[in-house]
């Protein structure tokens, strides 16, 4: 089979249909969706301008490998998430749409996701000169099983998050809380306004947690809560999610993380959903005792390797 490499500023919307569903094939077979959340929001709300979209097309017009580049980080470099169809794998597609990224790019510091631990994966990364430099767990349990008992705080307010009210409270606490994580303290009021008008978008499960402070009530904890999966989603069937834990640094190791985290969780079985998710950096050792204590286990690893790193 013969297939050409194109790059593309942007995808129309046939384009974008086919790749979404060449990412579902992709997750029936590797039960792992391929593409991480912020490059499928990116496909469904058109990007930025510093996106590229590469596409491999056999000779029968069909696209069947697709890159996503993503060149807005200037600091840590460019990022890079790939996926070829099941049907298509072996044929040097996945090869040779990085090798396009990395002469489009011409960025050293170029950085690739791997979802899930695939032994190609880890092949083709040390092929092109990129090592693992990050784990990202997923961890999972049922919620089936027993809820550990969580100990209210006095003087906590816990609510559901009141759109058109909270969010510039929330983006002040979020950078706070995420100050040093590589994604998500840089979120700013567009990209919370994108995720708000995303169909899984839920207030009732995004929890805030409110303190009186000198005669202000002050938001110092949230629990964003997702519902994924199904029918036109991710490729699998639903699943909960602790999408985003944040507690205030003033309140670390009050108990206000279990507390929020046992919250959300009854919220999801109440929807009726059999498991919960989650992912955390493997080297957050204080983050995963906390979600260990909850009763999630090690489900499965999502790697970053970078080019250069020895």
């Amino acid at each position: 089979m013969s297939f050409e490499v194109s790059a593309l500023t942007r995808l129309s919307q046939k384009q974008t249909e086919e790749v979404v569903q060449l990412a579902f094939a992709a997750a029936a077979i590797d039960e792992m969706a391929p593409l991480s959340e912020h490059v499928l929001i990116h496909l469904h709300h058109g990007g930025d301008d510093a996106d590229e979209h590469l596409v491999a097309i056999n000779d029968s017009g069909k696209i069947v490998g697709y890159l996503h580049l993503d060149q807005t980080d200037a600091v840590a470099g460019s990022v890079v998430e790939v996926v070829v169809h099941p049907d298509f794998r072996q044929q040097g597609i996945g090869r040779a749409l990085i090798e396009s990224a990395i002469a489009k790019s011409n960025d050293p510091r170029m950085r690739l996701w791997a979802h899930g631990e695939l032994a190609s994966a880890y092949s083709l990364a040390a092929k092109l000169g990129f090592a693992k430099t990050r784990e990202l767990w997923q961890m999972r349990r049922s919620l089936f099983a027993p809820l550990p008992k969580a100990s209210e705080i006095s003087d906590l307010t816990v609510r559901p998050f009141q759109v058109g009210f909270d969010e510039p409270a929330w983006l002040e606490l979020n950078a706070t809380v995420f100050a040093d994580h590589p994604e998500q303290g840089r979120m700013s009021a567009q990209d919370l306004a994108v995720r708000m008008s995303e169909e899984w978008f839920d207030p009732a499960g995004f929890l805030i947690t409110t303190q009186v402070q000198t005669d202000t009530e002050v938001m110092v904890g949230y629990h964003w809560t997702k519902v994924h999966g199904g029918a036109g989603s991710h490729g699998h069937s639903e699943i909960g999610e602790i999408y985003v834990l944040g507690i205030s640094p003033d309140l670390r190791g009050s108990g206000l993380a279990k507390l929020l985290s046992v919250r959300g969780l009854e919220y999801l079985r109440s929807q009726g959903l059999p498991a919960a998710m989650l992912y955390v950096d493997a080297d957050n050792k204080a983050a995963i005792g906390l979600y260990e204590s909850l009763g999630f286990a090690h489900w499965d690893t999502d790697v970053m390797f970078r080019k250069g790193q020895a």
